[in-house]
């Protein structure tokens, strides 16, 4: 961007400014802090209506910060009519033009600070543009001054806290991920849970402010949450000890057979293309002859990272991705600049819900120039690129500015119509009834979100990834008991006492041989009744009475022959985790990956239709001779 476009705007406002306050609205404003408070409100309005990649109404966003001006007086027996702040559709009329905005909102603005003297107006101010910022799109959000520093750290991954990335979704707290080898990865917590108490106090109506002064603090403190997890009638409680969040991006690399590495990105960070060729080059050292690159849960992070991995897979000047925008300024396309390394190597890529933006970018591209498989569920759909503009006061706003379509055009972004609990979890419901290949969609769906690949085979628009095989989620046996037990630290506490009493025999027996351990190591009946006793002391109960599984905030009811059936889960559980705590983070995954791993299952039968990709991309073949119709 030249230093005349970046300048433009800031002169631009100023001049705005100058003749508002030449022309006389500046005369009752004294205050330094009140001609703060409107000159953000300016900017704020100036900034979107300039950048945003969609349509905007100026009478929308006005009549919307009035309303957000009101809340933040929090008295429900106020009359507005006839005020200033009147918004019904008797006392409201369309505003024209930016200038006629500002002045409305002004009156608005002095109307407030005359009659509720204690209204505390940048308060007052912050919560009018954050209505304002509610009418756009989920990601287009206001950012207070204390927090834009902190966002900036967390990004880099220099903090302490429990290790989640969140929203704030119908005033809720919802997890997007737990950061993986953080706190609340080690017990459990898992995308989309809903934080709904802290040290037992609601956390319903948090702001994202709210939410950092309760969660983070020092390494080795303690908080209590009780979640609400998707199709679980019951709070959960964990009790998390803070602690260093990790930063690196790779969790875990290792071969699952002779000739198929796998890794695994947990985001994308300012080092994941370098972490990513540094584990594909020691997996190469191993005889590494196809990949595997699990992209499951990674919500995405810097584009740059994306497209460098991107990059690897693809010869110069391969389209990579694309963005869309009202504003042709920010119309883009990324091509690869070189060879990449990894042109030749075979790859499938491991996708689920909780993948978005950055990971739905790499796994587009890979699907898109029929580059290898894509083998999950259905991706988030966050395609969005946002950018981020400073305030008077340091404050920021995050403007969505264009969207992502992948090589083919199709755009990543899911629709969105305003009601942020749907969109949120609108993917729990989508494609329940699919096949394990994608053919049977093709007859649902229609014309216009049909994509040709490179190679001519159908791929699906309307928002998200759809893998080329969908394993569908297993939801036969819901993981009550292992639930039950990460809630409660049972298999943390398990391992950690388990190798406080058994550490040097353990460690003579396995620490030289983990792929041994992986195949060979088991649980005594010893160690299983142990378990069972501190399940008990946790709240479970076996009741012969009962026929299912009935939780509680505190307690898990069952029978003894539900308990059997369903224990595998919990002993495969305690066996990654006293796998993480004698070799590390990286050991976990192939000990999860051994016993929970449908998709990689699914995966690990795939290789001849990547081989066939192979010949269609080489035109030996017709999209109609492959298995599946894609």
């Amino acid at each position: 961007m030249s230093m005349r476009k970046l300048i433009a705007p800031q002169i631009t406002l100023l001049i705005l400014l100058g003749l508002f306050w030449v022309a006389g609205v500046d005369t009752v404003v004294q205050p330094e802090n009140d001609r703060e408070n409107l000159q953000k409100y300016l900017q704020v309005q100036r900034r979107v209506i300039d950048n945003y990649y969609g349509d905007t109404d100026l009478s929308t966003l006005y009549r919307e910060s009035i309303i957000g001006m009101v809340e933040a007086l929090e008295d429900s027996t106020l009359d507005v009519f006839g005020t200033p702040i009147d918004t019904s559709a008797a006392g409201f009329t369309a505003v024209d033009n930016l200038r006629d905005s500002f002045t409305r909102f002004e009156e608005a603005y002095l109307y407030v600070a005359s009659t509720f003297p204690d209204a505390e107006m940048t308060k007052v101010t912050e919560k009018a543009i954050s209505r304002m910022m509610d009418t756009l799109d989920p990601y287009s959000v206001y950012i207070e001054p204390k927090t834009s520093d902190r966002i900036q750290e967390e990004f880099a991954g220099k903090f302490q806290g429990i290790g989640i990335e969140f929203n704030i979704i119908e005033d809720t707290i919802t997890v997007v991920t737990a950061i993986s080898g953080g706190p609340s990865d080690l017990l459990g917590i898992m995308s989309g849970d809903r934080i709904v108490a802290i040290d037992d106090s609601s956390a319903v109506g948090f702001n994202n402010e709210d939410v950092i002064q309760r969660l983070r603090g020092e390494k080795g403190t303690e908080v209590v949450v009780d979640i609400l997890r998707p199709r679980s009638s019951s709070p959960l409680r964990f009790t998390i000890v803070r602690d260093d969040i990790p930063i690196t991006t790779v969790d875990s690399q290792y071969m699952l057979d002779e000739v198929t590495g796998y890794v695994k990105v947990n985001r994308f960070a300012a080092t994941t293309h370098s972490e990513f060729m540094d584990a594909v080059d020691s997996l190469s050292e191993r005889g590494m002859e196809r990949l595997v690159l699990d992209l499951r849960n990674n919500p995405g992070g810097y584009l740059s990272q994306a497209i460098a991995m991107a990059e690897e897979f693809f010869p110069r000047n391969t389209v990579l991705v694309s963005t869309k925008s009202r504003h042709t300024r920010f119309n883009q396309e990324a091509r690869s600049q070189r060879d990449g390394r990894l042109m030749e190597l075979p790859v499938i890529v491991l996708v689920n819900e909780g993948s978005a933006s950055a990971s739905e970018i790499v796994s587009g591209a890979i699907q898109d120039h029929d580059r290898g498989l894509v083998v999950g569920s259905r991706t988030f759909g966050k395609g969005l690129v946002q950018q981020q503009y400073e305030l008077v006061d340091r404050s920021n706003i995050r403007v969505t500015i264009s969207r992502y379509l992948t090589p083919s055009g199709r755009l990543i972004q899911k629709p969105f119509d305003g009601d942020r609990e749907v969109y949120a979890y609108e993917f729990e419901k989508e494609h329940a009834d699919s096949s394990t290949d994608a053919s049977t969609l093709i007859d649902q769906v229609p014309d216009s979100l049909q994509f040709l690949t490179s190679s001519g085979r159908s791929v699906f628009g309307g928002g998200g990834i759809t893998p080329d095989f969908i394993v569908k989620e297993d939801t036969s046996e819901v993981g009550y008991l292992i639930n039950f037990m990460v809630a409660n630290r049972v298999d943390f506490n398990f391992v950690r006492d388990y190798l406080d009493e058994n550490g040097d025999e353990f460690k003579e027996r396995w620490e030289n041989s983990f792929h041994q351990f992986r195949s060979d190591f088991e649980w005594s009946d010893e160690d299983l009744q142990d378990l069972r006793s501190r399940m008990m002391e946790s709240g479970l109960i076996l009741d012969e009475t009962v026929t299912n599984f009935e939780a509680s905030k505190d307690t898990l009811v069952t029978n003894e022959s539900l308990y059997e059936e369903h224990i595998w889960m919990n002993k495969a559980r305690m066996k990654a985790q006293l796998a993480r705590q004698v070799w590390g983070s990286e050991a976990f995954y192939p000990v999860i990956n051994d016993h929970f791993n449908d998709d990689l299952e699914e995966a690990m039968k795939l290789w001849d239709e990547v081989a066939r990709l192979e010949e269609l991309s080489a035109g030996l073949i017709s999209p109609t001779d492959l298995k599946f119709r894609r």
